[in-house]
């Protein structure tokens, strides 16, 4: 049975993952507090790996808010800690880590994005994943690990965290009264809505693929929609009679980022991957996990 060394398990995308693997891996799991890889020496890294003898190795691991420094630390200085420990200590792994949408920057509008596309991330967080992706494509490329990036697009579905636009309408959706207002930023943005049951999947393909012909993937839909569209289905879904009244300041992560849609041809050619769930089957599982009772509505 193939062993596993998951980073993240705890997570939003890494606890999905977990459920994925466990099935039919001989899965480990480390918490942050056993091994927080932002933090963790080289030579600590190297030891665990020593240890746990891993056929692969997943990150689920990193960072989505924080100053420049907390990101390139949780994001790049950990991916490249990891490369490193990988390549010494398990050179026969599988190296499978999480990247993001966000390294590719402002796309044109209407175009789906391949991994050929230049990075050109506008964000700090898109930076430090850019990095992060480069610097394990460069060891892949020299053979000092054999590594996998998929950069997924927009996560959603069971579980999603309040820090997120959906989980936190969600989370307030439980407690508006009907008649209330439904306050967000502004939704005119397009983006590709991934189920991540769906990324969950890829992972475990990732994992077990042989010999991969490309080390970046796209993990996405390969669909566009305005986000106010997913907010809307979320509404509906809880049956909740609110006003939603967007807040026109932009957010600074993604407000130069009007539309974002991924190229699936590679990952469908090297994984045989293809996303099953759609946002309608993603947005009632957000909505059945956020409700106090899973039959709620207004």
């Amino acid at each position: 049975m193939t062993r596993v060394l998951l980073f993240g398990a705890s997570g939003f995308i890494g606890g999905h993952v977990r459920r994925e693997l466990e099935a039919d891996t001989d899965l480990v799991c480390l918490s942050r507090a056993e091994c927080d890889l932002a933090g963790s020496a080289r030579e600590t890294l190297r030891e665990l790996l020593g240890a746990v003898r891993p056929d692969a190795v997943v990150c689920c691991a990193g960072a989505v808010a924080g100053t420049a420094e907390e990101l390139v630390l949780a994001n790049t200085l950990a991916a490249a800690k990891l490369v490193d420990a990988v390549a010494v200590a398990a050179p026969g792994a599988r190296l499978v880590r999480l990247g993001s949408a966000a390294e590719y920057g402002p796309v044109p509008f209407g175009t789906s994005v391949s991994e050929d596309t230049v990075p050109a991330p506008v964000s700090d967080y898109g930076v430090s994943q850019a990095a992060a992706t480069r610097l394990i494509a460069l060891a892949a490329r020299a053979g000092l690990v054999d590594a996998i990036v998929l950069r997924v697009f927009n996560p959603i579905g069971p579980g999603m965290p309040p820090t997120t636009l959906l989980g936190r309408a969600a989370a307030l959706l439980t407690r508006l009264a009907p008649g209330d207002d439904l306050r967000t930023g502004p939704l005119d943005a397009h983006r590709d809505f991934v189920d991540v049951r769906d990324v969950a999947t890829a992972v475990r393909q990732a994992v077990a693929v042989r010999v991969p012909a490309a080390r970046v993937l796209n993990v996405g839909s390969g669909r566009a929609l305005p986000v106010r569209s997913a907010v809307r289905l979320l509404v509906d879904e809880a049956g909740a009679a609110v006003r939603l009244r967007e807040d026109r300041t932009p957010p600074p992560r993604s407000a130069e980022v009007g539309w974002m849609r991924a190229d699936l041809a590679r990952v469908t050619s090297v994984l045989g991957w293809s996303p099953r769930h759609d946002l309608n089957e993603s947005v009632r599982a957000i909505w059945h996990a956020a409700a106090p009772d899973p039959a709620a509505s207004y």
